[in-house]
């Protein structure tokens, strides 16, 4: 059925028609079929058992760059939130997903960017995203009234939006050089406050230097593609269960926006080595054992290093508070929410002013007592 639908089907912007009334098809979080609003019509999207395929990073980024499978995207940044959009190239108005602001087509960019190929569907209805950001919002601490309340009302203002990331696989070669330290006791003499002589044991440390090599294994580091979700946000969305990464297909992505990557291949690289080097440092401080380390330096080469282009899935939305926009982001996997929130001032004040109350009264009882 899956080659007898593209046919009878066409694609505008991101969304795909029903063969049967024409309107626009949409895919159904947790399932595998495109879902029409008007007709009921259930489209299964067939597709072969995917195979995970590692690209050579440094093969592709030598030879096959200018090979590779690539598409035109339309790319504009919100003068709201300064995130920026990716737009089909025969869009001719659309809002912003992060903070629905108008978008001014006309200032975006044309360029040709490498194809994605896996994604990993939405899997978390827009209902149950919403519960979890109403759960969340609800546990935040001087937060404004009015936040919750947004929540509440906010089903309609979630936006699905697929973000591209890169993931990077790589065996780590690192020499290292430091210090191990040793822990010992001495007994020292001291006078105590009733001027008696006391003994105690302190602690001391005896330094000795370190040196060698270690090795790591790294697989499947994650980096977003997209200066529009803050790096932050970005890794407290994980983890994310990419053993059940599709290859990609225009029909997993139908009726949610699809965001292209800024951060290029070789970038993206840059940002793994950073995530890479807290474990790397972890190890040569084993490596050095003691009680206590001092690395003085590190030195790492990055070998057989492989890559994959994929699209994740996430419910977004804005809110705004005294004139800043706040972003939330829900994992579409597993509803875990993420966010820049506001903080209300009037909130923090009482609560400032009855923590002082309260410490008045009891400094008031307690002198009274004496």
């Amino acid at each position: 059925m899956g080659n007898d639908f593209q046919e009878k089907t066409a694609e505008t912007g991101n969304f795909i028609k029903c063969s049967g009334c024409g309107a626009n098809l949409k895919f159904a979080p947790g399932t595998k079929h495109l879902t029409c609003e008007y007709c009921n019509a259930k489209n299964e999207i067939v597709t072969a058992e995917t195979v995970i395929e590692e690209n050579d990073f440094e093969k592709f980024l030598n030879e096959q760059e200018g090979k590779e499978d690539k598409q035109k995207v339309s790319t504009v940044k919100c003068d709201n939130c300064g995130a920026s959009t990716t737009l089909k190239p025969n869009i001719t108005s659309c809002g912003c997903p992060y903070c629905d602001t108008p978008l001014v087509i006309k200032n975006a960019t044309t360029s040709s960017v490498i194809k994605p190929k896996y994604v990993l569907p939405f899997k978390i209805e827009r209902k149950k995203a919403n519960e979890e950001f109403v759960k969340w919002t609800g546990s935040l601490w001087f937060a404004p009234n009015d936040l919750k309340k947004y929540a509440e009302q906010s089903t309609d203002k979630l936006n699905g939006l697929y973000m591209p990331f890169w993931t990077y696989d790589s065996d780590t070669t690192s020499s290292y050089t430091g210090m191990r330290g040793v822990h010992y006791y001495e007994t020292e003499s001291y006078t105590d406050n009733n001027g008696k002589r006391q003994t105690r044991q302190v602690q001391r440390t005896r330094w000795y230097p370190a040196s060698g090599t270690v090795f790591n294994k790294f697989d499947d580091v994650l980096v977003c593609a997209s200066n529009s979700l803050p790096e932050k946000i970005s890794r407290d969305l994980e983890p994310w269960d990419l053993h059940e990464l599709s290859a990609y297909d225009d029909r997993f992505l139908s009726g949610f926006v699809t965001e292209s990557y800024q951060i290029d291949l070789r970038a993206g690289f840059s940002t793994a080595k950073n995530i890479m080097a807290p474990q790397i440092r972890s190890t040569v401080c084993a490596a050095i054992g003691g009680d206590v380390q001092q690395v003085t330096g590190i030195s790492s080469d990055y070998n057989s290093v492989t890559f994959k282009h994929i699209l994740l899935p996430l419910w977004i939305s804005a809110y705004k508070y005294n004139d800043k926009v706040f972003r939330f982001m829900i994992n579409a996997r597993t509803g875990e929410v993420q966010g820049e929130r506001p903080y209300s001032a009037i909130k923090i004040i009482l609560f400032s002013l009855t923590i002082i109350v309260v410490g008045v009264g009891i400094w008031y009882f307690a002198s009274k007592n004496k």
